[in-house]
């Protein structure tokens, strides 16, 4: 009840609102209804509110209108829950009513580095111009007061999450992102664990990237936005668009991606004033020479959620340009997003259809990928020109930007990769119960799999790992396996009542290719899920083993031919007696099966 009449108290003096949809301009001495201003508004454009504030506003936001929802979707490592706030035109916030009615959702994701506040203030007052009777915004500031009715398409719901590294926004302080133009305060980059949650979404070591996951599937988002502040070089563009690159989403979705709704983004942002280029990723030279597209692998949110075919983009306003500008922006291209899904709604929905379902019975998914250096666009680039000078801290030479010296440039950008190599789809993985952390992580991502009922023999496609590499440093809390080398094997093998069939008939299945093939870049190989079974857990006493060798090699020679073979070709060998005793053993059913079997196998 109280909700009801607070709407009715603020939409009194404008009766005419619901009467006039034809005419929506009206000249009036009286303030159209305003939700209270945010902390960004109230210091004209130089504060951003802290998490408290955040969540604050969005609770008064969603009891003051019956177009939001805001709901408690899961717990994350700052010890709060993750919030989720739908916005809906016909207040309907049942997401399978949604989907039935066809409806186009977007999601919104801010403050995953809170450092870059940008898109938290965006998307509330994006929000406030999206529903009744908040909707009401300034078309003039001179002469008798005018406003228009800013009405919402009726066709698009949005979905935000109103700051996602909640423990990094907690953490917050006015000498993080020093050299960063605003707010007055920021929040800081990594969240309760120091993790930085855009490498997490593969991994899952968070519990704000579980908690992602069970947002994302119960959403299944059309496009999801992802918003950033940029480092890098310094130019005259106050936002970049990072799109998930487009070969990678491949087949239909990919080349409409490239060639319709991207092109389409920067039509609409130079209508509104702002000349949009992709992200400038450039830390090397500068970037009069051109850049490559940002690539974009799962451990990133864009990466991640293009694996289930979701339209991807990650927007970077530039550091040093004003908060305010910077925000204005952002809520420009958010605003541009809804234009032309709303336009576009039907195709979207059905190129995403389309894929998912030739995604079910595909059966070739390409893993690895390289930049075609030889195709290349040219787009225009407004820089400042670079120069250099003596540094006043080292005497050295330093890098500098002369703004008195803007320019505008064609540049190449580089945006076609090519696949290196691909692999075929199983009929079925099949991962032991012992693998719990890897299982956990693929039931967060609803995969459809089903427990072995009984104790079963099946053949199966085995990998050993016959080479790898390992990061010697950490990152992210994990040294990362590359440049895996794997031999195949056939196998008749017996698996334990309790284990996990994984059939390959599912929307899952790009994302079951990239996680649990272990070549993958961002693989669970690669993030070190499987390492115990790259060390060998049985041995041997070397004088004991003598004997036992030297028997072994009597009762079978082809073992010894082997052995005289690899002392003939390899001279260190030959002279190495713990190494020839060792090669026995590996040759031996002695060697225990375990070290460095993959333990995921393929049912083909």
């Amino acid at each position: 009840m109280r909700k009801i009449c607070l709407l009715l108290l603020v939409s009194l003096p404008f009766t005419v609102f619901c009467q006039k949809k034809s005419n929506p301009i009206w000249h009036t001495t009286d303030h159209p209804p305003r939700f209270p201003i945010t902390r960004f508004e109230a210091s004209e454009g130089t504060e951003s509110p802290d998490y408290f504030e955040i969540i604050s506003w969005w609770k008064k936001f969603d009891s003051a209108s019956p177009y939001v929802k805001m709901i408690e979707m899961g717990p994350t490592d700052a010890g709060l829950p993750l919030h989720l706030v739908l916005v809906s035109p016909d207040k309907d916030f049942n997401i399978q009513s949604i989907k039935r009615k066809k409806k186009l959702i977007i999601l919104i994701n801010n403050g995953i580095h809170p450092g870059e506040p940008d898109g938290i203030d965006a998307s509330m007052l994006l929000a406030r111009d999206f529903v009744p009777p908040f909707n009401v915004i300034p078309l003039s500031n001179t002469g008798q007061p005018t406003w228009v009715v800013n009405n919402p398409p009726s066709n698009v719901v949005l979905a935000i999450i109103p700051v996602y590294n909640i423990g990094g926004c907690l953490n917050r302080g006015k000498n993080y992102r020093i050299d960063q133009n605003g707010p007055v305060e920021k929040g800081f980059r990594g969240n309760s664990q120091n993790l930085d949650l855009n490498r997490d979404f593969i991994k899952c070591d968070s519990k704000e990237a579980l908690t992602f996951a069970k947002i994302f599937h119960y959403l299944d988002p059309d496009v999801f936005i992802d918003n950033h502040v940029s480092n890098g070089a310094d130019y005259q563009h106050v936002i970049t668009l990072l799109t998930s690159q487009h070969n990678k989403l491949g087949g239909k979705m990919g080349s409409y991606l490239n060639q319709q709704f991207e092109p389409a983004l920067y039509s609409l942002m130079k209508a509104k004033g702002y000349d949009l280029v992709p992200y400038v990723n450039h830390f090397g030279e500068t970037p009069e020479k051109g850049w490559s597209a940002y690539w974009d692998s799962p451990r990133y949110s864009s990466g991640y959620t293009s694996l289930w075919n979701t339209f991807s983009f990650t927007p970077e306003t530039h550091m040093l340009k004003p908060y305010k500008q910077r925000v204005e922006s952002t809520k420009a291209l958010e605003e541009s997003f809804i234009d032309y899904t709303s336009q576009h709604c039907k195709e979207i929905l059905e190129l995403r259809d389309q894929t998912k379902k030739q995604q079910s019975v595909q059966t070739k998914f390409p893993l690895g990928w390289k930049m075609d250096r030889s195709q290349s666009v040219s787009i225009t680039y407004k820089g400042f020109e670079a120069k250099t000078k003596p540094s006043e801290v080292s005497g050295q030479s330093r890098l500098y930007y002369d703004r008195s010296k803007p320019f505008e440039a064609k540049v190449p950008f580089y945006n076609v990769y090519t696949d290196t190599f691909s692999v075929e789809k199983p009929k079925a993985y099949i991962i032991p119960q012992g693998w719990w952390k890897v299982v956990e992580r693929l039931q967060a991502n609803n995969v459809q799999m089903r427990r072995l009922t009984k104790d079963t023999s099946v053949e199966v496609q085995c990998y050993k790992i016959e080479s790898y590499q390992t990061s010697p440093r950490p990152y992210e809390g994990h040294h990362l396996n590359s440049a895996v080398k794997i031999s195949v094997h056939i196998k008749t093998m017996t698996f334990r009542k309790g284990d996990w069939y994984i059939p390959m008939n599912q929307i899952a299945n790009r994302f079951l290719i990239e996680t649990l093939e272990p070549q993958g870049e961002d693989s669970y190989f690669a993030w070190n899920f499987f390492d115990p079974v790259l060390g060998q857990k049985e041995g041997y006493s070397h004088y004991s083993f003598e004997d036992i060798a030297a028997a072994y090699l009597k009762n079978n020679p082809d073992v010894k031919t082997k052995l005289d073979q690899r002392r003939a070709s390899d001279t260190a060998f030959a002279k190495n007696g713990r190494a020839q005793l060792d090669f026995v053993y590996q040759n031996s059913p002695y060697y225990e099966p375990a070290h460095l079997q993959y333990p995921v196998y393929r049912v083909h």
